[in-house]
Formats: structure tokens, C-alpha cells, sequence
């Protein structure tokens, strides 16, 4: 049974958050839901009739996609101590080639953030981490990669590995993801200024500094 947009975990959040923030909600008109292989509300696009408390309307479009977490792990040469970026490599629809990006997935209402990155860790790289791993580098805080025209708010964790190199280098092209979810995903390591530059997406070079600033690696973070 398909879920509707008014039961969504999503559209309670961005729903609750206008209100809290003071809006008036005049009318929801909702154009178009994508549903999971479950039947998850999974994107949403909706028109906004609202005014602001200071007696505006509020630009109508929003594309709702809810909470998303994203992982940077971080694969430390035992001997050498030199730092590997773990990166997954799929198709995106912003432009239909490959991207290389960090373990990453949507919230949905069943799981908390923290537990969804140690799931979505282990679905697409294999990595078993848990909760107590992964260190939180936006805490009760979410951060939004674009606020004009959606509700995608971005949770940030990391985690530091100590492998051998003979280990790390084990990580390079296993192929990952889940078949219900159509994912076609590779997993490659490479050292973390080189895998940096191969990132084109903001919220991944955006959590790979924060990293850095977190553990106050100022030589890495000139390099990049």
C-alpha cells in the first residue's frame, strides 16, 4: 500500500518546522509523490500557500525529500599513518554519469539518523560500524545544501579505521548496494586529497572539511 504524503515522516517534519517558524499554512497542494519499492513517500513536490509572520508569501515550489545522512570514512594506513578516502561510485540523474561520493541515505521514520548511517555504511561498503564509531560533525544542528526551493537537511558523521594497507586496498571495487533499490554501486579508496578532488558534489566536499577542521588536520586542509 502506497503511503500518503500527509501520513510521510518527511512531510510531518517540513510541515511541523513551518509552523514552528511562525507560517501561516493556507493550503498544501501536493503535484507529484514518488514512492519506494515499499510504498515509502520517497520525493515529493508540492505547491505552498502560506504567509510569513511578517505578512508575506513565501516562494510557493518545494521539493520534499526530508533528513539524509552522509558518512566520511576515513581508512588510516597502520604504518604509515597516511589518511584514504572510502568513496562509492554510482550514476546520478543531475547529470547521468558516474559521481563519486561518501556512504550516504535518507531518513525515514522508523530509524534514528545515527542508526540509518551505521546501516547505510554496511549496505554500501561493507563496513560494520556502530552508533558509538561514528562521531557527529553537525550536532543538534541540520544543515541544508540549498534552503530555496527544498527540505533535504543533511546530518554529517565520520569514522576513523586503522587498517593495513594490504586491508585498505581490499576495499577497492567490491560492488555494493541493494538489488530492491535498483543500486548499482562500487566502492574505491584513494589518498584523501586525491578522492577529495574527485567529489563534485557540495555536501561531500562540505563534510570532508569538516572533518578535517574537527580533528584539526590543517595540513590536509590546504591541500584541498
Amino acid at each position: 500500500m502506497k503511503e500518503s504524503l500527509e501520513n510521510a515522516h518527511k512531510f510531518k517534519i517540513w510541515k511541523a518546522n513551518l509552523q514552528t517558524n511562525g507560517l501561516k499554512i493556507n493550503n498544501i497542494e501536493e503535484i507529484y509523490t514518488r514512492h519506494r519499492y515499499n510504498g515509502e513517500a520517497l520525493f515529493s513536490l508540492v505547491m505552498l500557500d502560506a504567509n510569513t509572520p511578517e505578512g508575506d508569501k513565501i516562494p510557493p515550489i518545494c521539493f520534499i525529500k526530508g533528513e539524509v545522512v552522509c558518512v566520511c570514512i576515513v581508512l588510516i594506513d597502520k604504518k604509515t599513518k597516511e589518511k584514504y578516502l572510502l568513496l562509492v561510485k554510482q550514476r546520478r540523474i543531475a547529470e547521468g554519469g558516474f559521481t563519486y561520493e561518501h556512504p550516504a541515505g535518507m531518513v525515514d521514520g522508523t530509524k534514528t539518523p545515527l542508526e540509518i548511517a551505521v546501516m547505510e555504511v554496511k549496505e554500501e561498503t561493507g563496513i560494520i560500524v556502530t552508533e558509538n564509531d561514528l562521531i557527529d560533525l553537525s550536532p543538534k544542528k541540520r544543515l541544508f545544501p540549498s534552503t530555496g526551493t527544498s527540505d533535504e537537511a543533511m546530518y554529517f558523521y565520520f569514522c576513523e579505521i586503522t587498517l593495513d594497507k594490504t586491508e585498505i586496498e581490499t576495499f577497492e571495487n567490491k560492488e555494493m548496494g541493494t538489488e530492491y533499490e535498483f543500486e548499482r554501486i562500487t566502492t574505491h579508496v584513494y589518498p584523501f586529497v586525491e578522492g577529495h578532488h574527485k567529489i563534485n558534489n557540495s555536501n561531500g566536499l562540505l563534510l570532508n572539511y569538516l572533518y578535517l577542521s574537527y580533528i584539526k588536520d590543517f595540513e590536509t586542509l590546504k591541500q584541498i
